[in-house]
């Protein structure tokens, strides 16, 4: 939904009910168990999207299946584990739109299945390998969750897994996202210069109440409890995702927030980032370490057509 002002087109109150029909398309959402991944997977199965729900634990995503009906489909994906990043990638044949939603924030020092630092190897790592591996099979475009919390975050390019310094969960968690943003940006100026018509985006969902603040195993879980009580809900914060993964009007390279104060809450709207995250050398070397780091090397010579499977390329 747009209002035009002047000669300006500004985004009015868009909803979910402002969702077009997304019959014939299919989504792959990661972390769609709970939270804003699962009304994500709703909203896009509510307008007919085929919707794959990539999750570490099928049982706790099949209700959310459930609940969206036939056009659903449950498969595992353990961000955490290259080896299921991989095995989950051979089984997708096409994909419309990928939107990297999942996520862990705050947790205790400990490592993936490959060695990373789990909020590094999870937020980032794990939906890079993702995402590279999945590029030749997807017609529209990737939608990346960052957060408001990438503002405390810096890449350290030497030690992004905390192996040589002393582990602070909020400055991990802070890379991590900034890493997601930064990558969003980096793959949209790739896939341009590459002349391909897949778009790259990034959102964050202001401060929204969801499962993802009880899980620090720490005062901070009570602390954000309580900070809960004053949030906008799952439902309002998915807002930002969902318009990046659906609207004809998105820009790829875009970064979609909450129109309210300090991007708390609110409907969706482009929004700012921080300097870091503008830093071009910084996220090319971050691209670089992610390709060493997970083994997957990004291809953009193929870039996919609408004979390929279809899909809105706007």
């Amino acid at each position: 939904m747009f209002l035009t002002v002047g000669r300006v087109a500004v985004m009015g109150k868009w909803t979910a009910r402002d969702i077009a029909d997304q019959t014939g398309r299919t989504y792959v959402v990661t972390g769609a168990n709970s939270g804003l991944g699962a009304v994500t997977a709703k909203a896009l199965g509510g307008a007919g999207a085929t919707v794959i729900l990539a999750c570490r634990s099928v049982d706790k995503a099949a209700p959310v299946a459930a609940e969206i009906g036939a056009n659903a489909q449950v498969r595992r994906l353990d961000l955490a584990d290259l080896s299921s990043v991989r095995e989950f990638a051979e089984g997708v044949e096409k994909v419309d739109v990928l939107v990297n939603n999942a996520g862990v924030m705050a947790v205790p020092k400990s490592t993936t299945a490959d060695g990373f630092e789990t909020q590094f190897g999870t937020n980032h790592l794990g939906h890079f390998a993702l995402t590279g591996l999945l590029l030749d099979r997807i017609t529209d475009r990737v939608v990346t969750m960052s957060s408001l919390m990438h503002r405390i975050g810096s890449i350290n390019l030497d030690d992004p897994n905390w192996q040589h310094r002393s582990y602070s969960r909020w400055p991990a968690y802070g890379q991590s996202k900034l890493a997601n943003l930064m990558f969003a940006y980096e793959l949209d100026r790739r896939l341009r210069a590459s002349g391909s018509a897949v778009k790259s985006l990034a959102a964050h969902p202001g401060y929204a109440s969801t499962g993802l603040q009880g899980h620090t195993q720490s005062v901070w879980d009570r602390l954000m409890g309580i900070g809960n009580l004053f949030a906008q809900s799952a439902e309002m914060g998915a807002l930002p995702e969902l318009w990046a993964a659906t609207s004809p009007s998105a820009v790829s390279g875009s970064y979609l927030g909450p129109d309210g104060p300090f991007e708390q809450r609110g409907h969706p709207k482009t929004v700012g980032s921080s300097g870091r995250s503008q830093d071009r050398a910084v996220a090319a070397s971050l691209w670089g370490l992610s390709e060493r780091l997970t083994g997957v090397t990004y291809r953009f010579g193929t870039v996919p057509s609408d004979d390929d499977g279809g899909g809105s390329r706007e």
